[in-house]
């Protein structure tokens, strides 16, 4: 499913992940490409806007997970869509499942059952089977993207080493990708917290780039996973460092 989240900006929700469709005059981003059968709903979401995958400009990830990820190899291939990433994720887009995380995640959904239902259904949507991106193109800390909306990068690392969260300044808006959740997951815990580090390579440095996200001042916090956070990213970072990561 699809709806609005701020001006603009379309949320589409599908197995416990989110991916965002921004409209501009110049055309459509979309902000994460979620999980493989998520593409029904995406094309819903695009058809909604009274457009096409024609202006579909860019796929913008947040950071290379395969939950990210889904759809993009498929948009690229049918559509020509252009696939942006982080330089320090691109061998993660390149091989999804190459990535080492914090802890491994076997034993969550022993010692964290509400985890089940959004693990679950996440593989069901085709967690296990995403394609990577043989071609992609890069973008550095603090660049503005020659895309729809014109989203500013801001190097978020820790869930990865490239892992970067996306300003709309104009809208207020930021996307926190899995650098800021307000639904993990690994332990089905709610509320703005990092990810555990079942997916979470670095909880140290996560934790740090906490802060980059609240300088941003941004009102409206739209994350990888969970619903959005609309008290503001200082308090959704500040909860988030409390919270820590399981």
């Amino acid at each position: 499913m699809s709806r609005p989240v701020a001006p603009g900006v379309h949320a589409v929700v599908h197995a416990s992940t989110n991916c965002y469709l921004v409209e501009s005059d110049d055309g459509l981003t979309f902000v994460d490409a979620g999980l493989p059968r998520s593409w029904a709903a995406a094309d819903a979401a695009v058809t909604a806007t009274g457009r096409g995958w024609d202006d579909v400009r860019a796929i913008v990830l947040t950071h290379g997970h395969f939950d990210h990820l889904g759809f993009a190899a498929r948009a690229h291939a049918e559509h020509g869509v252009d696939v942006w990433v982080h330089r320090r994720d691109e061998a993660i887009v390149h091989r999804p499942y190459t990535y080492r995380p914090g802890r491994a995640r076997l034993l969550y959904p022993l010692t964290h059952p509400r985890s089940v239902p959004h693990l679950t259904a996440m593989t069901a949507a085709g967690a296990l089977r995403v394609r990577g991106v043989p071609d992609v193109r890069l973008f550095d800390d603090d660049d503005v993207l020659p895309v729809p909306g014109g989203l500013r990068v801001v190097a978020t690392p820790g869930h990865t080493d490239g892992h970067c969260s996306l300003h709309l300044p104009d809208r207020d808006v930021i996307f926190t990708g899995d650098g800021l959740v307000t639904l993990d997951p690994y332990t089905g815990r709610t509320g703005p917290r990092i990810v555990a580090r079942a997916g979470t390579k670095d909880r140290r440095t996560a934790v740090a780039s906490l802060r980059q996200m609240a300088a941003t001042e941004a009102s409206i916090v739209l994350p990888g996973h969970g619903a959005p956070w609309t008290d503001g990213i200082r308090s959704a970072a500040q909860r988030a460092e409390q919270a820590g990561a399981a």
